[in-house]
């Protein structure tokens, strides 16, 4: 008996079978082998065609299933991770009607910001814990002013896991997670924010009907099976953004447990019991996965754009000799902690939450002609990225999480050395890595959404940890005097 799950993310589309008895994946693959286009035809924007999603998800498809001994007939359920807080319109057939507005574009800052101011800060927050922002429900009303054509002729709004759902089952549907993320679900009235839908002028249709985020979401139609290789009557039980996913791969489900990755972007996702926001909105409140009115379970998340996607660049850009980013990290480790004097504010993909939804840019700070090298701004790019996650951190303990312990898959940054160490020594966390990624976690949740496990304690029962990393004493206070540089960098930098 296998599981299926997939990943959207906006570098790659990732297939995962997994045997549910023993939880391990007998066949992974990604597609396209180099980073999915953004396209940005001006600055702060980004988008990608959903149909290059579709396209890439096939060719996983058949690579895993092309594994010897496989019959898709053994699939029992399907589980879909995707990158949040996209934007997808379709119309009344199901073509989409322009490029998906994806999670980094920062175009829709101004109208996130006056929907707060019209709608109040207090009622915002107090119901749908966030700010507007840049957020799916933002981008649409840009689509609204900017693309009138286009919003006239939209059926539904689907965030890209939607998108993706609507694909496999031929009937597009959402849940609750996705309409929290997108800013459109009322928590304090438990249903549609009539609020937010009121501001923006948004039709009720706009919206797809609601489907429970572990549980039954449709199943695999003929048109679908027969262009993916599976079985037609699949279930499609689980659908969750790739953070609160990550939470779930790493069985972060109750309040008090943290989840991070660093992919292209970097996220610390800790879980509250009760609802709480931050006032200035600079992390964010979401339904986690197995959120309910009765049981609340929020996913309170710290994203900072420029992570991964700063690393690629850094070594495209200083260091094109290094043939793996073991080389990369290898050349950093030989500049020392503090790399020399030299800090780099890590912020250059749009806007950042954390900086009150300011586009700063990235900087680098503090060169010597006669000191530093290479090796320094390597060190300093990716301490100034733990720095960044130690800043957020500290607005969650705000809130009122406890981050002593960071779970993480063993994956992307938290494969550098120098990075764990660094984060680990500044936060003062101890981090648990995991052997773990997006689609074998959404395969997991299928397995829980189909009853196939009877709950997360035994979907994640065969879980292994690989390593455990804890603050170095005798480089602690090293990395905090650096800490404290960077602090005061960005302040002159923001103005905060």
């Amino acid at each position: 008996m296998y599981l299926l799950g997939y990943d959207i993310g906006s570098s790659s589309v990732k297939a995962a079978l997994v045997d549910a008895a023993t939880g391990r994946a007998v066949a992974s693959d990604f597609f396209p082998k180099r980073e999915m286009e953004i396209t940005a035809d001006r600055p702060g924007w980004a988008e990608q065609d959903p149909q290059v999603w579709w396209d890439n998800l096939r060719l996983a498809t058949a690579s895993v299933l092309a594994t010897p001994g496989i019959d898709a007939r053994d699939i029992k359920a399907i589980g879909i991770s995707y990158q949040m807080h996209g934007l997808v319109l379709t119309d009344r057939n199901g073509a989409v009607l322009r490029p998906s507005i994806i999670w980094c574009d920062s175009r829709a800052v101004p109208y996130g910001r006056r929907a707060f101011e019209g709608i109040g800060a207090s009622r915002c927050l107090s119901t749908v814990l966030n700010s507007p922002g840049n957020f799916t429900a933002a981008k649409l009303a840009w689509v609204r002013e900017n693309e009138p054509n286009v919003y006239e002729r939209a059926d539904k709004l689907l965030l890209p896991g939607d998108y993706i759902a609507m694909r496999l089952t031929g009937e597009a549907a959402t849940t609750v997670g996705g309409l929290s993320e997108g800013i459109l679900w009322d928590f304090a009235g438990d249903g549609l924010s009539e609020e937010v839908l009121g501001h923006f002028g948004f039709d009720r249709s706009l919206v797809p009907p609601v489907v429970p985020t572990l549980g039954p979401q449709g199943a695999v139609s003929a048109a679908a099976a027969a262009e993916l290789g599976l079985a037609a009557g699949t279930p499609v039980t689980y659908r969750a953004g790739d953070q609160p996913n990550n939470a779930l791969s790493l069985n972060v489900f109750n309040p008090g447990e943290v989840a991070s990755t660093a992919g292209t972007s970097g996220v610390v996702y800790g879980v509250l019991g009760e609802v709480g926001y931050d006032e200035l909105s600079r992390v964010n409140t979401f339904a986690h996965v197995n959120h309910t009115a009765a049981s609340p379970r929020l996913g309170v998340l710290l994203c900072i754009n420029g992570t991964g996607i700063f690393n690629s660049w850094v070594r495209r850009n200083f260091a094109p000799d290094a043939e793996s980013y073991d080389e990369l990290n290898r050349l950093a480790s030989l500049s020392p902690v503090g790399a020399r004097g030299v800090t780099v504010i890590p912020f250059g993909n749009g806007a950042e939450r954390i900086l009150g939804n300011r586009d700063t840019g990235c900087s680098l700070h503090g060169i010597n002609f006669n000191i530093n090298d290479r090796s320094d701004v390597l060190r300093a790019s990716q301490e100034g990225i733990a720095y960044s996650f130690r800043y957020g951190m500290d607005i969650m303990a705000g809130m009122g999480m406890r981050l002593g312990v960071i779970r993480a898959g063993h994956a992307n940054m938290f494969l550098s050395p120098l990075f764990r160490e660094a984060l680990s020594c500044v936060s003062g966390a101890t981090i648990e890595l995991y052997d773990t990624d997006g689609a074998a976690g959404a395969a997991r949740g299928a397995g829980i959404g189909a009853g196939v496990y009877c709950s997360p304690a035994e979907a994640f029962a065969t879980l292994e940890k690989i390593a455990v990393v804890t603050p170095d004493p005798a480089k602690t206070d090293r990395y905090r005097e650096a800490y404290d540089r960077w602090t005061e960098i960005l302040a002159r930098e923001t103005g905060n």
